[in-house]
């Protein structure tokens, strides 16, 4: 755990997470490092972006290269993480890192210009697609998006409805025998579907006003931290201004407890799913199937992918008689690979 002089989050923001489920930390890396991670998004794209008749595809969750240490790159959001999940040592030492997995939203010309609100969305879901669900799952112990280009409102900004949380949470508490990613009886878990089926979430977000929806926007360098169970979409980008943000995991080395003898050992996160249980602890409340692991479609999918960009990155190297070996980043560290 920090001491009080270190800690990041204020008893405001900690409150506000409490509430809502979410709190937005502002100038957590630069303007520079961003450069640096976004330095080939185009080609590895391929696209201009200069042109926007190249911008075959609104949305792309591409694949990662190359891993980076969230704790020096992001010193101030790892701060904020490891105090959100109850200390550092509560957090899986495999999931310790950022990636170049870049999440590009470019719109469309068909909803330039085009308000959409965030009941007519159709991409809600909460993140985990390769594990089986519980209420205490330790694989996704928060979501984080961090801002690599500033988004302006309706600039497709990841759109989030913390009204949501208490009912995932309440179907999670009400199938202990786990249920699949999609939040359908496990026996469903998508494990080689096309398209993800995500009616139940498009449902539940469908019943909320227009109120109940908060548009992730914010300059470079900006992370927000929010609920796992936090239900989410793409939202879109009808400034048609290039958003890249990525989604990096965050996994715990055991399952959330909803059940400790000393309530000040509860995570912040833990004390949010009980507030939107309505409950102060879950007594006895135990799952009552196997956590297993998914394969989701999404992975063979950016294998095809990281093939072509890698593809395209050589042909550049190559026109530039420029070796990976000589290519040299200004901070060390921050780009551990390029495989």
């Amino acid at each position: 755990m920090t001491s009080d002089s270190d800690q990041v989050l204020s008893q405001e923001d900690v409150d506000h997470f409490l509430q809502h489920g979410w709190v937005k930390l502002t100038n957590c890396f630069t303007k520079a490092d961003s450069d640096r991670i976004c330095s080939s998004v185009w080609t590895r794209l391929g696209m201009s972006p200069d042109d926007k008749t190249t911008w075959h595809t609104e949305r792309i969750n591409m694949p990662s290269h190359s891993t980076y240490s969230a704790a020096e790159f992001a010193p101030k959001a790892w701060t904020a993480i490891c105090e959100l999940l109850g200390g550092e040592e509560r957090i899986a030492g495999f999931n310790r890192t950022w990636n170049d997995g870049l999440i590009v939203n470019l719109g469309t010309p068909e909803g330039e210009g085009k308000k959409v609100e965030g009941y007519d969305l159709k991409g809600w879901h909460v993140d985990g697609d390769f594990f089986v669900h519980f209420l205490d799952s330790p694989e996704q112990g928060l979501l984080v998006i961090p801002l690599f280009t500033e988004i302006k409102k309706d600039g497709g900004g990841t759109m989030i409805c913390p009204d949501a949380i208490p009912f995932i949470a309440k179907h999670l508490h009400d199938h202990p025998e786990g249920v699949s990613p999609r939040m359908t009886p496990r026996a469903q878990n998508p494990t080689m579907s096309p398209e993800p089926d995500l009616r139940f979430y498009n449902q539940l977000a469908s019943t909320f006003p227009a109120s109940s929806f908060v548009e992730a926007t914010g300059n470079v360098g900006d992370v927000y931290l929010l609920h796992p169970l936090m239900l989410h979409s793409a939202s879109n980008n009808m400034l048609r201004i290039p958003r890249i943000i990525t989604n990096p995991p965050v996994s715990l080395n055991a399952p959330f407890n909803f059940d400790r003898a000393d309530e000040s050992e509860y995570s912040v996160v833990e004390r949010k799913t009980l507030k939107a249980l309505g409950k102060d602890r879950l007594d006895g409340w135990k799952i009552q199937g196997t956590r297993d692991s998914v394969v989701p479609e999404r992975l063979r999918k950016q294998n095809a992918m990281k093939e072509e960009e890698l593809r395209r990155l050589e042909e550049i190297r190559k026109k530039a008689a420029v070796s990976v070996t000589e290519i040299e980043f200004s901070k060390p560290g921050v780009m551990e690979s390029f495989t």
